[in-house]
């Protein structure tokens, strides 16, 4: 019998490892933050059991998402046990909790010297157009998949998380470009700070033409009064329009988006802190969004062996915008120079 039960637990550890490998799923003390399997991907715990997000690996089926891909946060709580993020909300069923994509963008891949383009001058190239933030209307959605590859836990203890991500950018199962992140979470005077930085290595040129919204975002909970605020307070600004980049709001260190939730009253909200090193960017914030947009200004391109850091500070809080708070924050989060990726 005690053999038999051995054999069931190594057949047992055996099929976790081929699900789950166990790089990925790494076991702390008690008292620390902990990542572990979710269903449709990964959760991260406080300490106390608390469940701070969800990163979803794997797209789920019957929720409406038009989106090809995963690899997004949701759902995101506050530390009362709220959920603050929203994914395929039906006037917008392609946006999905805390995302990066781009909506009109394009692969540059040079067209190497062959028998048939021989006679082609240097510098010719084919071009790959994807939409990664899944609407479909400027650039193809279809086949362009960003695909995960590994979410992992760094270091974890009582104080905070951390954890690296691996994504793929695929057109038609091709890898066009790299993403890695790195995720920081911790638990702050009453608040969940995730710190976010995203390295894209493009294997060919990546163009994102100038558009009016696009790549980092957060789509919140719609059902419920809700406003915008800022540093200087309440925003009352007219929502920005799609096709026009220039409606886009100001530049600002940071704004905050909170909603009285219809289900139960409570207030809820999240701000999302840019960083003075990201490229300069305008602020696509409608239908329940917060979007710092770094294409408003102007097309960006990012080469091979030059990777786009983006970095991203995200405060979600139970009641109103803490504006003092998020004021503090903001500026040690612009304080942070160093590169998240360096080795430690």
């Amino acid at each position: 019998m005690r053999v038999l039960c051995l054999n069931l637990l190594a057949a047992g550890a055996l099929l976790l490892s081929l699900v789950y490998p166990m790089k990925r799923v790494q076991a702390f003390p008690d008292n620390s933050f902990s990542l572990a399997p979710s269903h449709n991907g990964y959760e991260v715990r406080t300490p106390e059991g608390r469940v701070v997000f969800d990163y979803e690996t794997q797209k789920p089926t019957n929720i409406g998402l038009t989106a090809p891909s995963a690899s997004y946060f949701h759902p995101v709580e506050t530390p009362s046990g709220e959920t603050v993020t929203n994914v395929a909300p039906d006037d917008h069923p392609h946006h999905r909790g805390i995302f990066l994509g781009f909506l009109d963008s394009e692969f540059h891949i040079p067209v190497h010297q062959s028998l048939n383009s021989s006679d082609l001058p240097g510098g010719t190239f084919d071009i790959q157009r994807a939409d990664y933030w899944a609407w479909g209307f400027f650039a193809p959605r279809e086949d362009r998949v960003i695909k995960n590859d590994d979410v992992h836990l760094i270091h974890a203890d009582s104080k905070h998380a951390e954890l690296e991500i691996h994504n793929d950018w695929l057109i038609e199962g091709k890898k066009m470009l790299e993403e890695t992140d790195r995720v920081n979470v911790s638990e702050r005077d009453g608040v969940y700070v995730i710190d976010l930085a995203y390295r894209l290595a493009p294997l060919f040129d990546y163009v994102i033409h100038q558009t009016a919204f696009g790549g980092f975002a957060v789509q919140g909970m719609k059902y419920g009064d809700s406003y915008y605020s800022a540093p200087w307070g309440k925003v009352a600004l007219t929502p920005p329009y799609y096709s026009n980049p220039e409606s886009d709001w100001p530049s600002e260190p940071w704004y905050d988006y909170t909603v009285r939730l219809k289900s139960d009253g409570k207030t809820v909200g999240v701000a999302v802190l840019d960083h003075p090193l990201n490229p300069p960017t305008r602020w696509h914030n409608t239908v329940w969004l917060l979007n710092p947009c770094i294409s408003s200004y102007r097309p960006v391109t990012i080469h091979p062996g030059a990777p786009l850091i983006l970095r991203y500070r995200v405060v979600v809080h139970d009641g109103p915008a803490p504006t003092k708070l998020l004021q503090e924050l903001s500026e040690e989060w612009e304080g942070m120079q160093g590169d998240p990726f360096a080795a430690k």
